[in-house]
């Protein structure tokens, strides 16, 4: 069977993606590839929603990889539809995931803005997980920034809401990163009482630690220089990670580099080299050049240990050597993530830009045709008070006749002003459209018919007394007017509206013109909205 065929059910879908979202993951691989293939299918079930949710896991996945200039350009195009969609979660996620890749730039002030959107934007329709794991990523924002004390804050915070919630699980993981981040402050002593909490809980509820979690007790150990402890605590995380067979291409190396330091610090040089010699190996089989770095510095330190000083001298030089390296690899990839982000926003700002032209008139610069069929209906829809108005210029056919067309362009955009100007006065959420030729819609929310007629008869005359006399050379211009408010109407919907406003326009051109007429059509003003042709 097509594997995505399997799946043709949104309900276990939306549990699959859900599934994906909040669980902590440390194989990216091949939950990238399980990300893909909920993909395919949302676009088999025809539910963009979760085509959006799968696209952004597969953006987390990738960037935790180690691919984040990808991760960067894809998850632009994600949260813009968000926006687009009022999607208040999924935009909330991607900010989380934006902040861990400005993480991975450096950009410590763009991480944390990043981290505190992805929380501000926290509310009802979040997860459980999303209200600990957002403030517990905000927390890590916090410290990177160096504002620790804030940062604790956070994760205390983090953390009470994990007991709240009855999520010890995740409590396991924010302890874990609140020792982790005190002790990359050099905050030893704090790391370890974080720490000695962290082994509390496991031993409470029986969880057995990882290696992940193995790792950052090692390292707070030998911060404080217990390296027998270290040393014993570093055996364990290899051999738990060992069971699980885990592709993390930069865990083991980093595991047996701090086994090392336990070593030489226990005065076990032989030991500490053969371990060093180990993660030496894999980095190098698997180009770790920010990890072959730390290799070469300890090295230096074991052979100054052993009192090799030429020996150190030389392995200095190659760290040196290797941290330039790594620090020109470094920028080349924050210039290629930056230059990838750069390039898609400006993609995403041309492709506004575009989307806001097919949306005006070319001629006034007033919204057009699309955008009334794009807003209308959901005004419609949600404003029992909403009223349009139905403009159209008396006698322009004998501008353009008498005087030119381009006389006649000219009318037609000093009416659109006119228009626009006067409505922003008496109705400031509404907008004007140029339906075609010399007929305009105004369009004025919470506004009833009584007090829509007047605003509209307002703006009837401002139209008539503008000075025309240097466009028209005497030729006056006026407009009629057709109302029609949605209480009125006789469908909900956007033809019903219209057609009431039509037949009141109607009336008003018959009526002698230069006119508003409001409320509903009599039996005698009975044609269907465009049953008519445009009218003199």
């Amino acid at each position: 069977m097509d594997p995505d065929r399997e799946v043709l059910d949104a309900e276990w879908l939306d549990a699959a993606l859900l599934e994906l979202e909040d669980d902590i993951h440390w194989d990216a691989v091949p939950m990238l590839e399980r990300a893909e293939r909920y993909e395919r299918q949302a676009h088999l079930l025809g539910d963009e929603m979760m085509v959006a949710r799968a696209r952004l896991s597969q953006a987390n996945m990738r960037m935790r990889s180690g691919d984040v200039a990808e991760a960067a350009q894809r998850i632009w195009h994600i949260h813009q539809w968000a926006v687009d969609h009022d999607a208040r979660r999924l935009t909330a996620r991607t900010h989380l995931i934006w902040a861990a890749i400005h993480r991975h730039l450096g950009d410590a002030a763009q991480s944390l803005e990043h981290a505190l959107l992805s929380v501000e934007l926290l509310d009802e329709t979040a997860t459980g997980h999303m209200h600990i794991w957002h403030r517990a990523k905000l927390a890590d924002a916090l410290a990177f920034a160096g504002s620790y004390e804030t940062a604790r804050e956070r994760f205390d915070q983090a953390e009470r809401l994990t007991t709240e919630l009855n999520r010890p699980d995740l409590r396991l993981y924010v302890l874990n990163n609140y020792a982790y981040s005190e002790h990359a402050a050099g905050n030893y002593a704090h790391a370890e009482q974080v720490a000695e909490r962290l082994r509390v809980l496991a031993d409470t509820h029986n969880f057995v630690l990882d290696a992940t979690v193995l790792d950052t007790i090692g390292a707070i150990e030998l911060g404080n220089g217990r390296y027998a402890q270290a040393e014993q605590t570093m055996l364990l995380c290899i051999e738990k990670y060992q069971l699980i067979r885990r592709d993390d291409a930069d865990a083991m190396p980093e595991y047996l580099l701090n086994l090392a330091r336990a070593q030489r610090g226990l005065g076990a040089y032989e030991r500490a080299q053969l371990s060093l010699d180990d993660s030496r190996r894999l980095c190098a089989d698997r180009e770790l050049g920010h990890f072959m770095v730390q290799v070469h510095e300890e090295q230096a330190e074991l052979h100054a240990a052993r009192g090799e000083f030429a020996e150190a001298y030389e392995a200095h030089k190659s760290f040196h050597a290797a941290y330039l390296a790594l620090r020109s690899r470094q920028r080349e990839a924050q210039a290629r993530t930056r230059q990838a982000m750069f390039e898609t926003a400006e993609a995403r700002q041309e492709a506004e830009r575009f989307r806001e032209q097919a949306r005006r008139d070319p001629l006034t610069g007033l919204r057009n045709r699309r955008f009334i069929d794009e807003q209308l209906s959901r005004l419609i829809g949600t404003d029992p008070d909403l009223t349009v108005a139905l403009v159209d210029l008396d006698h322009f056919k004998r501008i353009n006749d008498q005087l030119s067309h381009d006389v006649g362009d000219q009318v037609l955009v000093q009416v659109a002003k006119i228009l626009e100007t006067e409505l922003a006065a008496v109705s400031p959420d509404g907008f004007v459209a140029r339906m075609g030729g010399e007929e305009f819609l105004m369009v004025l929310p919470g506004c009833p018919t009584p007090r829509a007629g007047r605003a509209v008869d307002s703006i009837r005359r401002a139209v008539g007394a503008y000075d025309w006399g240097g466009i028209t050379h005497g030729l006056p211009v006026t407009i009629s007017i057709g109302v029609a408010c949605v209480s009125e109407s006789e469908k909900l919907t956007q033809p019903g509206l219209l057609s009431t406003a039509d037949r009141n326009l109607y009336a008003a051109k018959h009526g002698g013109r230069d006119r508003v007429v409001c409320g509903v059509p009599g039996p005698d003003r009975s044609r269907s909205y465009r049953d008519r042709a445009s009218a003199a």
